[in-house]
C-alpha cells in the first residue's frame, strides 16, 4: 500500500510538472483579470468598451443572412434532436457559403473573419440549432485550422488550410478512455520508424467531436513515454492525421443527453503511418499547442451561452406577460420576476464579457488566457442556470418537448432541449472544476513567480515555522531575501490604502459609479486575502480547491461587474431612449454579483474542506453502504451478461427474475463490454441461465486462478 501511495504521489507530481511546463510562463501583454487578482483595478484596460467597426459589422450582418437561409432550408432542429443526424446536404450547403473557413485567412481560401464576427455567427447558429454550431466550432475553434495557423509550417498551412476552408471536416483528438484532464496519463503512442520517415500511431481517443466524420485530425500522442519510475516526463507531441490512412477506425459513435446531432465518438489507431513532416510544432509541444488553441477556442462557449440567454429572454418575456395566475400575469409575481431579472442580467453579463474578450483577440497585444477562461467558466455556469429557470417558468410546458407542444396546438418552445443542450458546456473545453483550477493557477502566478524560488529553498513549512525559517535564510542569504521583503512590504501596504474612487464613466448614475468603486476596493481585498492564503498554505494551496473556488468566483464576479459597467457606459453614450432600462439592468447585475461576492468571502472564513474530505473518504471506503438500502443498484438485465444476471439473482434473492424474456449476450471489445450483434437464436432465456452457464462459470473460475499472483503471506491477491 505504501509503495502504491508513493507511486501515486510520483504520478501526481509528474502530471503537475507536465502541466506547468505546458503553460505560458511569461505575461508578455497586459491582462485586466490578472491585474485584478493582484489588487490593481485597471479601468483603462476596459474603458472605453471596445466596439466593432461599422465596416466589420456589415460583413457579419451579410453573412448571418446567408446562414439564416441555409438553416431554414436544410435544417430542422427538432428533427436533428430526434434523429441525432444533421443532413449531409446541410453540411454541404454550410461549406458552400464558407462556414468552415470563417477563421481561416483569405490567402488560404477562407473568409478571414474577425473573432467578433465569428462569435456573432456562432451565436446566431446556436440560437437555431446547437448541434450545428458545435460542428462548426469543433472544426475551427479547437479543430485543425487554429493550431495549424499558430504552429504549422508554411508547407503544412499550404497543404491543409485550403482543404479545411472548403469544408474538409476536422477535429482535435486529446481525450482518451483513461485520460480526461490529466495529460501525463496519455496512452496513445507515436513510434518513429527505423528509417526515420514515419511515425506509427497506436491508441484510442474518446469523445472526439467531429472525429467520426473528420477528414483531418490533430492527434496528441507520446513520442517518448517514460518508464513508471522514470524521473523523466512524458513527451506529448501533436500530429496531423488524415483519417483515410490505413489503421484508422471509428469504433463507436457516442450518443448524448443533448446536442444530439454532433458527430462524436471513440477512435482507434492501429499502426497508423503518419509522415514525419506531419508533426505539428516540435516534439513535446503537444500540450502547449492544446492550451494555446483553447485560449481562443473557448470563446465560442460564451457566444453560445449568450445565444441561450437571448432566447430565454425572448421566450420568458412573452410567456410571463400572457400567462395569468392569481389575477395577474405571472411575470408580476415577485418569485417569477426574480427569475426574469436574473435571466436578463446574466445574459447581459455573458454577452459583455464575450464581446470584450473577442475584441481583445481582434485588437491584439493582449494576453487573454484568463479573460477567455473566466468568460467560458461564467458563461457556461450561468447559461445552465438560465435554462433551468426558463424550464421552471414554463412549468409543465418547459418539461414538454417542442414537438409535443406543437402537436397539441401550442408554440414549439424548446425549453427542455435548451436545458439538455446547455449541460454539456460545463464539461467540454475544460470542465468548470478544471477551469477554476486553471484560473486559480494563473491568478496565483503573481506570487508564485516571485516566491517559488524562496519556498524551494526553505521547504514546505507550517505557518508557525515560517518566521524561523525566514530568519535562518536571512542570516545565511540576506541578498536573496531583501529585495523580496522590500517588494512585498510596499505591495501589501498598498492593498490596505484607500483607492481612488473617481473613474472615467460619465454616463453611469450614482448607483453604478458606486459599484465601480466597489470593484476597485474589493480587488485589493481579494489580493490580500489571496496573499494570506498563500502564506498559510504555501505549496499545499493547490489542494485547497474549495478555498480556491471562492477566490476564483470573487474574481470572476468582479470582472463581470467591470465589463457590465463599461458596456453600460458605452450604451448610455449612444442612446437615450432606453437609458433608464440600461442603468437598471447594470445596477441589478452588480447587486446580484455583490451578493455572491459577500457569500464567497464568508465561505473563505468558514470553509468546509476538511469535513468534505472526511465524508468523501468514508464514502469511498464503504462507510455509507447503509444508504444504499432499498434501491436496485445493478444495471437493467438487458445490459448485463448472462453470468452477471445469475450473480445478481444469487445475491439478491428478493429480486428474483421471472419470465422468459431474452437477454443479449455480450462480447469483449478492447477494454469495453458492449451489446453483441448476435442473432436471435443465440439469445439465452433467463430461465435457462443456471443450466446454460454452469460449465462456463467453472471454466471462468479456473481461468481466473491462472491469472492471479500471490503478493504476500496474508494472501492478498491482485491481477498483474
Amino acid at each position: 500500500m505504501a509503495a502504491m501511495d508513493s507511486l501515486n504521489d510520483f504520478d501526481a507530481k509528474r502530471s503537475i510538472e507536465l502541466a506547468e511546463e505546458a503553460r505560458e510562463k511569461e505575461w508578455k501583454h497586459q491582462s485586466f483579470v490578472a491585474e485584478l487578482f493582484s489588487g490593481a483595478f485597471r479601468w483603462d484596460l476596459l474603458h472605453p468598451f471596445p466596439q466593432q467597426s461599422e465596416e466589420d459589422k456589415l460583413i457579419g450582418d451579410d453573412f448571418i443572412e446567408k446562414v439564416r437561409r441555409v438553416l431554414m432550408e436544410f435544417i430542422d432542429p427538432n428533427e436533428v434532436d430526434r434523429t441525432g443526424e444533421i443532413p449531409e446536404e446541410a453540411i454541404l450547403a454550410l461549406a458552400e457559403i464558407g462556414c468552415f473557413g470563417m477563421k481561416i485567412p483569405k490567402e488560404y481560401g477562407g473568409l478571414g473573419f474577425s473573432q467578433t464576427n465569428y462569435n456573432r455567427v456562432i451565436t446566431f447558429i446556436s440560437s437555431y440549432c446547437n448541434s450545428t454550431a458545435i460542428w462548426l466550432s469543433a472544426h475551427q475553434s479547437i479543430g485543425t485550422p487554429r493550431p495549424l495557423l499558430d504552429f504549422g509550417t508554411p508547407e503544412q498551412k499550404q497543404k491543409y488550410l485550403p482543404r479545411l476552408a472548403k469544408g474538409a471536416v476536422s477535429g482535435f483528438a486529446l481525450t482518451e478512455p483513461d485520460v480526461g484532464s490529466d495529460p501525463a496519463r496519455i496512452g496513445t503512442t507515436a513510434t518513429l520508424s527505423e528509417d526515420g520517415q514515419w511515425y506509427l500511431l497506436n491508441g484510442e481517443k474518446l469523445w472526439c467531436t467531429n472525429g467520426p466524420s473528420a477528414e483531418i485530425l490533430v492527434v496528441m500522442a507520446l513520442t517518448s513515454p517514460p518508464a513508471p519510475q522514470d524521473k523523466g516526463k512524458p513527451e506529448v507531441t501533436a500530429f496531423i492525421v488524415e483519417t483515410d490512412t490505413p489503421g484508422f477506425e471509428v469504433v463507436h459513435r457516442c450518443e448524448f443527453m443533448g446536442i444530439r446531432g454532433i458527430s462524436n465518438g471513440l477512435l482507434r489507431f492501429r499502426d497508423v503511418k503518419v509522415p514525419k513532416e506531419n508533426m505539428l510544432g516540435r516534439p513535446g509541444e503537444g500540450l502547449k499547442i492544446a492550451l494555446t488553441t483553447l485560449n481562443t477556442g473557448r470563446l465560442t462557449m460564451p457566444a453560445m451561452g449568450a445565444a441561450l440567454g437571448k432566447l430565454a429572454v425572448h421566450f420568458s418575456r412573452g410567456w410571463c406577460a400572457k400567462r395569468v395566475q392569481w389575477g395577474k400575469p405571472i411575470g408580476n409575481h415577485q418569485a417569477v420576476a426574480e427569475k426574469l431579472a436574473d435571466i436578463a442580467a446574466d445574459t447581459f453579463a455573458i454577452e459583455s464579457i464575450e464581446m470584450f474578450t473577442a475584441a481583445l483577440v481582434d485588437r491584439g497585444g493582449a494576453d487573454i488566457r484568463l479573460e477567455a477562461a473566466v468568460a467560458k467558466y461564467f458563461a457556461t455556469e450561468r447559461a445552465w442556470r438560465i435554462a433551468d429557470d426558463l424550464v421552471q417558468i414554463r412549468g409543465g410546458r418547459g418539461y414538454e418537448t417542442a414537438e409535443s407542444l406543437v402537436r397539441r396546438g401550442e408554440d414549439p418552445i424548446p425549453a427542455e432541449r435548451m436545458l439538455r443542450d446547455a449541460r454539456i458546456a460545463r464539461i467540454i473545453e475544460g470542465t468548470s472544476e478544471i477551469m477554476r483550477l486553471f484560473i486559480a493557477r494563473e491568478a496565483l502566478d503573481f506570487h508564485v513567480r516571485r516566491v517559488k524560488p524562496l519556498m524551494d529553498r526553505i521547504g514546505d513549512v507550517s505557518l508557525k515555522e515560517l518566521p524561523s525559517a525566514l530568519w535562518v535564510l536571512w542570516k545565511t542569504d540576506r541578498q536573496t531575501l531583501l529585495p523580496l521583503l522590500g517588494f512585498y512590504l510596499r505591495w501589501y501596504l498598498k492593498q490596505w490604502s484607500p483607492v481612488d474612487s473617481v473613474f472615467e464613466a460619465p454616463h453611469l448614475n450614482v448607483q453604478n459609479r458606486d459599484h465601480l468603486a466597489f470593484v476597485a476596493r474589493t480587488s485589493r481585498k481579494l489580493a490580500r486575502t489571496l496573499f494570506h492564503l498563500v502564506s498559510k498554505y504555501q505549496q499545499r494551496i493547490e489542494k485547497e480547491q474549495i478555498l480556491l473556488r471562492s477566490i476564483v468566483d470573487i474574481g470572476t464576479d468582479l470582472f463581470v461587474m467591470a465589463a457590465v459597467l463599461a458596456r453600460a457606459d458605452y450604451l448610455l453614450s449612444e442612446q437615450t431612449d432606453n437609458s433608464a432600462a440600461v442603468q437598471q439592468l447594470a445596477h441589478y447585475c452588480c447587486v446580484r454579483a455583490r451578493q455572491r461576492i459577500a457569500q464567497n468571502f464568508k465561505l473563505l472564513k468558514r470553509h468546509h474542506g476538511k469535513g468534505a474530505n472526511q465524508v468523501a473518504a468514508a464514502l469511498l471506503e464503504g462507510g455509507y453502504e447503509w444508504l444504499l438500502q432499498d434501491v436496485y443498484t445493478d444495471f437493467p438485465p438487458q445490459f448485463l451478461s448472462a453470468q452477471q444476471v445469475k450473480e445478481s439473482v444469487r445475491l439478491q434473492p428478493d429480486l428474483s427474475v421471472k419470465g422468459t424474456e431474452k437477454v443479449a449476450p455480450y462480447e469483449e471489445v478492447g477494454a469495453e463490454r458492449v451489446v453483441s450483434s448476435a442473432k436471435e437464436p443465440d439469445l439465452i432465456s433467463r430461465e435457462e441461465l443456471p443450466t446454460a452457464e454452469a460449465n462456463k462459470e467453472e471454466a471462468a473460475f479456473q481461468n481466473e486462478k491462472e491469472h492471479v499472483t500471490d503478493l504476500g503471506p496474508e494472501g492478498d491477491k491482485t491481477e498483474p
